[in-house]
């Protein structure tokens, strides 16, 4: 009697199902086919209960796409079936396999969860009784058995990060999410910079500091096209569902130069897409590296760019002089090389794009050094530096005017920041505006706050004085003619 009535039960939950699929099959036409094939063929009914019926679907991101591209037509299916207070109950196995006895498994499994669906009021049950070591994308299979590495370079650490007013923010969100990964409001965290500028280092160094904090955690950096070609290959091997369950054991997770998606890979950023919205939920931190602000992204989807406006979006700018010197100065140190502070000054002047090319300059004038035998002097420096920029355009930065500017009159370049009214201190401070007026595309505020924090207002003041003594005063003639002069050249 007992087994006519397991019997009974079996045949009207599947029979349930099976009703379901017709209509769903219906519903979505033959040139959906393919559809229906992919997201409700490998759905199974394991258990009905009154008005709930239990399926079980192959992973969490199996659950999260047929609920948001099929919900409507499931709680209309549902209700249609089992009547205006149906529901669906999802078991989620982290196994593709499907267990031989699946209600008896199922019911047994003591590590299973139910939280509550919002959207459908459909409850989900993740059952990880029969999971199994997932496929690493980042092991050759048969050569390597390691767990995930975090694919970290040592050499890029928050220590040897130079924080200055270009990154300040950053750097400061950066350690605050090391410390408590997934618990701040920084979630995800997205750098944003031109090329250069260190967001790749800043990012590794937020990974680094996590694995020291918080040994536990699971850390992974990835490039943007490395998780492209994995996803392409889980595709062609036909376990895209093991790659994404791959990503969602992670507990902080950062993707580099996610800009190289922009009008390609459309699948690969709609799994993407699941895998933020799973971690994100989890409180699993999210790092992301971009060169530019989630609005002047091009060609990634909408939902995508949504979720990375989500956090914090920070930027890191070009240094300034003081930032670039002390760049220059931790790489010396870290090298154990001496030079004289001359030398520093000149190629923090003279090399203000960004900060690779900081140190390749640096590298370039020690190599020229070792290999011709020649000390590291101010002279050698300038011939050096003036081949190694002739191949990039010069950009005349408001440091760089300011440091000609005092050069030309004698005075220490610190000067400009006094609140000094000497005659020769405020020249210069005018005359340095007067330039960056007319050389740089930097506003007016930018100006005056770079020279002695003035307004915008100080700074027209100044440049028009400027302009009325090149016409009365021979001297300021003479100088400024000299001064572009020397703009000009360089």
């Amino acid at each position: 009697m007992e087994n006519r009535n397991t019997k009974n039960i079996e045949e009207d939950y599947k029979r349930v199902w099976a009703n379901c699929l017709d209509v769903i099959k219906d519903s979505l036409g033959p040139e959906n086919q393919k559809a229906f094939d992919t997201w409700f063929v490998p759905i199974v009914p394991l258990q009905l209960d009154g008005s709930t019926l239990l399926v079980q679907v192959p992973s969490p991101f199996f659950y999260e796409w047929i609920e948001e591209h099929y919900i409507d037509l499931l709680k209309r299916v549902i209700r249609l079936q089992l009547g205006p207070n149906g529901m669906l109950k999802y078991s989620i196995v982290m196994d593709q396999t499907i267990p031989s006895d699946p209600i008896k498994t199922t019911l047994a499994s003591n590590s299973r969860r139910s939280v509550q669906n919002p959207l459908t009021d459909m409850p989900i049950n993740i059952n990880k009784e029969n999971a199994r070591e997932l496929p690493n994308p980042f092991v050759i299979p048969g050569l390597k058995k390691d767990r995930i590495p975090s694919q970290l370079s040592p050499t890029y650490t928050l220590e040897n990060f130079v924080e200055g007013e270009c990154n300040r923010l950053a750097r400061s969100a950066g350690y605050a999410v090391a410390e408590k990964p997934g618990q701040t409001a920084f979630n995800p965290l997205l750098l944003h910079s031109n090329v250069g500028l260190g967001k790749t280092h800043l990012a590794n160094a937020i990974g680094l500091k996590t694995k020291e904090l918080h040994p536990e955690k699971t850390v992974l950096y990835v490039t943007s096209e490395q998780f492209m070609q994995q996803y392409a290959q889980a595709g062609r091997d036909n376990n895209v569902n093991d790659f994404i369950h791959f990503y969602e054991m992670v507990d902080v997770l950062i993707v580099d130069d996610i800009q190289f998606w922009s009008g390609r890979g459309q699948k690969t950023q709609e799994a993407f897409f699941h895998i933020f919205n799973y971690l994100h939920q989890r409180n699993c931190q999210i790092i992301i590296t971009s060169d530019k602000a989630p609005g002047e992204l091009q060609g990634l989807e909408p939902r995508l760019l949504s979720r990375l406006k989500w956090g914090l979006n920070a930027d890191l700018q070009a240094p300034d002089v003081e930032t670039r010197k002390a760049i220059l100065r931790q790489k010396l140190q870290n090298d154990g090389i001496e030079m004289s502070d001359e030398v520093i000054e000149y190629i923090a002047y003279n090399i203000n794009t960004n900060v690779r090319e900081l140190e390749g300059a640096l590298i370039s004038l020690i190599a020229q050094s070792s290999l011709n035998r020649k000390q590291i002097t101010l002279e050698l420096t300038k011939q050096m530096i003036d081949k190694y920029v002739q191949s990039s355009t010069r950009e005349i930065t408001i440091d760089y005017i300011q440091k000609v500017v005092c050069d030309s009159l004698n005075l220490p370049v610190e000067n400009i920041q006094m609140t000094s009214r000497k005659r020769e201190i405020v020249q210069a401070r005018q005359l340095s505006m007067y330039f960056a007026k007319k050389i740089t595309k930097s506003s007016l505020a930018v100006i005056g706050m770079q020279c002695g924090n003035k307004d915008h207002a100080t700074v027209l003041h100044a440049c028009k004085t400027i302009e009325n003594l090149r016409q009365t005063d021979r001297y300021i003639r003479n100088l400024v003619d000299e001064l572009e002069k020397k703009f000009k050249e360089a």
